[in-house]
């Protein structure tokens, strides 16, 4: 099991969702931190904390960037990205809301060439569905679902092509599972041909509020 753990919620706020996520670091593929829909306009103590007890605890650390669907300025975005880096010490970045046709595709690789050279090891990219396959050989990880267990359970689809990736290239973000269905998410996800998964019971307007029970042991 390799989890991605979107953990949006301050510290602050829920001190012991953090706590538990430190303790069980280790089983996670990384963790998103997102102080302010991005890294913010200046260093977060309470992040900076979570975020040395992370890397301690042996987590892998990405700064959420959202980049709109390429309507943000590429300067703007790779800026975010240096924040993180600078004040959170992220190893890489969440590129959230990320495009998937053909068209904005050459824009999508000028950005990861650009957040790579500025020493991104891992970049993540999110367009939430199955992009055209050219999004999958730029970032290390894509997120190919993020959406409703119902809509998981009823209407996903797996394009042909992604055959050819390895299972570790893909992610399903799943919100709205039931807790006792959270261990069927993850086996669900692994039979979809994603290694990576994040299941968890949140609902919107912020699912990711709440850490995934699969991550705490809760999965049985």
């Amino acid at each position: 099991m390799s989890l991605l753990i979107p953990l949006y919620v301050h510290p602050a706020e829920d001190p012991g969702a953090w706590h538990r996520l430190i303790t069980a670091a280790a089983r996670t593929y990384a963790v998103v931190l997102n102080p302010a829909s991005g890294p913010g306009e200046a260093p977060d103590p309470a992040f900076t904390a979570a975020a040395r007890a992370l890397r301690a605890a042996g987590a892998r650390l990405l700064g959420y960037v959202d980049i709109d669907y390429g309507a943000r300025d590429r300067a703007e975005v790779v800026e975010d990205v240096r924040r993180h880096q600078e004040w959170y010490a992220a190893e890489g970045c969440f590129l959230d809301r990320a495009t998937a046709t053909a068209e904005s595709l050459p824009d999508c690789r000028r950005l990861v060439r650009e957040v790579r050279r500025l020493g991104a090891g891992t970049v993540v990219l999110n367009p939430g569905v199955h992009p055209v396959p050219g999004y999958v050989r730029l970032a290390d990880l894509t997120v190919t679902f993020e959406g409703h267990w119902s809509t998981y359970v009823s209407a996903f689809t797996r394009p042909v092509w992604t055959a050819r990736h390895p299972a570790d290239r893909f992610c399903h973000l799943v919100y709205g599972v039931p807790e006792a269905l959270v261990p069927l998410a993850v086996r669900t996800a692994h039979d979809r041909g994603a290694a990576v998964c994040g299941p968890v019971t949140g609902q919107p307007p912020n699912p990711w509020a709440e850490l995934t029970p699969a991550l705490t042991g809760a999965e049985g």
